[in-house]
């Protein structure tokens, strides 16, 4: 099964769509503050289109087709934010009209400490839960 969600992240990576590529071009070797991100990466079934794991930051890309598939998207933030990783969310559109403020918007979310993953059982918090 594993084999198959890096198949389908490699061809994610080949076809990235226009606002992708524009954003990856901004994010690629270290260009925001240092920050390192991966492309289309995989997490457990999903695959985010940027990650940076040393921020617990992930940044998603939405199209039209993300309008009709909303429940899906909220569930897989809610995962994803189990995980420990806090997911901003932009449409395509933004990317490709305002560059500027997609890239302020996640200097500002990489400046601030990410929620941690939950190790107590039962989805209990401990001291130091994160914001909400």
């Amino acid at each position: 099964m594993k084999h198959l969600h890096v198949d389908r992240a490699r061809r994610l990576r080949v076809g990235q769509t226009e606002a992708e590529q524009k954003l990856w071009h901004h994010l690629r070797n270290r260009q925001m503050q240092g920050w390192r991100f991966r492309r289309q990466h995989e997490m457990d079934r999903y695959i985010a289109d940027f990650v940076c794991p040393d921020a617990g930051l992930i940044v998603e890309l939405d199209g039209s087709q993300h309008g009709e598939q909303v429940i899906y998207d909220e569930t897989r933030t809610r995962k994803l934010e189990a995980m420990g990783y806090r997911v901003l969310r932009f449409w395509d559109n933004d990317v490709l009209t305002n560059i500027e403020g997609v890239l302020e918007a996640s200097l500002e979310a990489l400046a601030s400490p990410a929620p941690h993953p939950n190790p107590l059982p039962g989805g209990e918090r401990g001291q130091g839960s994160r914001e909400t």
